[in-house]
């Protein structure tokens, strides 16, 4: 049986879900999805612990606060089928700071016609922030979707200094 560690960040973007398998992460949850808390107990064993889960509580609390542009921790994308894999895979190598397209991560995963399987990819991205998703805007111009919530993604996007008015010179402050 899989046991997986959860604990509560607080962010700009809302109150976060951490959970992490001996893996690495394997999920972070926002706010509105607290429903995929219940999936992952359908899978294994739920159990709060911040002291498992304090290096990448760390490095969350430091890329929100502009002092990290990279991230150490490991993810866990065990639970991620095939191109979906291949999608995020290529979406965690688009630089700090910069963005890719649909179709050029359709191409990195090997799949050059599938930007629409990419962006499915995408939107089921289990561990957003670590897998950089936020990177990825359609060709067509303006920044996408980002679940729904796109102010989450302009966030993001500007503390990266990858949108005009960059959070770079100011940097965020961590939200309740």
């Amino acid at each position: 049986m899989r046991t997986f560690r959860i604990a509560e960040i607080g962010s700009p973007i809302g109150r976060l879900v951490v959970a992490g398998t001996e893996r690495g992460v394997a999920r972070i949850v926002f706010p509105e999805e607290l429903g995929a808390l219940e999936e992952l107990a359908d899978e294994g064993e739920v159990v709060e612990d911040r002291r498992a889960l304090a290096p990448v509580l760390r490095e969350l609390r430091e890329y929100f606060s502009g002092r990290r542009s990279s991230f150490t921790v490991g993810v866990d994308l065990s639970r991620v089928r095939e191109f979906a894999r291949r999608a995020l895979e290529a979406t965690a190598r688009i630089p700090y700071g910069s963005v890719a397209t649909y179709a050029e991560v359709a191409a990195r995963a090997g799949s050059p016609r599938g930007a629409r399987a990419a962006g499915n990819a995408l939107a089921g991205n289990p561990v957003p922030i670590l897998v950089p998703c936020h990177r990825v805007v359609p060709a067509g111009g303006g920044i996408g979707s980002y679940g729904g919530h796109e102010e989450r993604k302009e966030f993001l996007l500007r503390l990266e200094g990858s949108l005009e008015g960059s959070l770079r010179e100011e940097p965020a402050t961590l939200g309740a």
